[in-house]
């Protein structure tokens, strides 16, 4: 294995590790966030933890299509077309500053910013979708299962990321109310409600599904 090679494997590999673990990393610090025995302050404290930890797995997220690809073709599991590697790089590094400049300026939900990223991470895992049937129904007989199979995972995963961005939506509501009027037992009520029953299932699911995704990763002809 040349350096390149293995230097592109080491990306890819802690795409995946710092997807789970900065997920593992917000989630575990929305628990303060929930904790009404803590001060405004440190709760507070936590939300803004939670929101900047949680740029690593969506960093993570978007970094896994351009390496993925990238790997792919350079260990020969794929035929890929000349110059789609390079267009992938593109609107991967495009996506990143859109997803950035939500996180850095505070983009508003009907902003275009988020618009297009949600836009993009439908696109994502309709693609992802499309591209793992035709594997397995043969269409795209050239391509290993093994890749077939992630890509069917990493569809969910980003499916199940959409399900808890929406779940949140109440969080941040109450979270706002709370920093402007101090803390209520309907808000505290609130807060742990999203966190621990509309959000920790499907925020699991996410945890198993990307160890799944990475363990057909790996799962590579010998």
């Amino acid at each position: 294995m040349t350096l390149s090679v293995a230097l592109l494997t080491l990306a890819h590999i802690l795409v995946f590790v710092y997807w789970l673990g900065g997920d593992l990393g917000a989630f575990v610090s929305s628990y303060t966030l929930i904790d009404g025995r803590k001060p405004v302050a440190a709760r507070l404290m936590a939300l803004n933890v939670v929101n900047n930890v949680d740029m690593a797995p969506r960093t993570a997220l978007i970094l896994a299509f351009p390496t993925g690809l990238s790997l792919a073709e350079v260990k020969g599991w794929m035929d890929v077309p000349t110059g789609a590697v390079a267009v992938v790089w593109l609107v991967a590094v495009i996506w990143l500053g859109i997803a950035w400049r939500i996180h850095l300026k505070h983009s508003a939900p009907q902003s275009i910013e988020r618009r297009s990223d949600m836009v993009l991470r439908i696109s994502a895992a309709l693609g992802l979708f499309g591209f793992s049937a035709s594997v397995f129904l043969g269409v795209l007989p050239t391509i290993p299962w093994f890749i077939g199979l992630k890509c069917l995972l990493l569809g969910f995963a980003i499916t199940a990321g959409l399900v808890v961005r929406r779940a949140l939506k109440p969080l941040f509501v109450a979270a706002r109310g709370m920093a402007a009027e101090g803390p209520t037992p309907e808000r505290d009520r609130v807060l742990r409600h999203v966190i621990l029953w509309r959000s920790k299932p499907t925020v699991v699911s996410i945890w198993i599904l990307i160890t799944l995704a990475t363990l057909a990763g790996i799962m590579t002809p010998v």
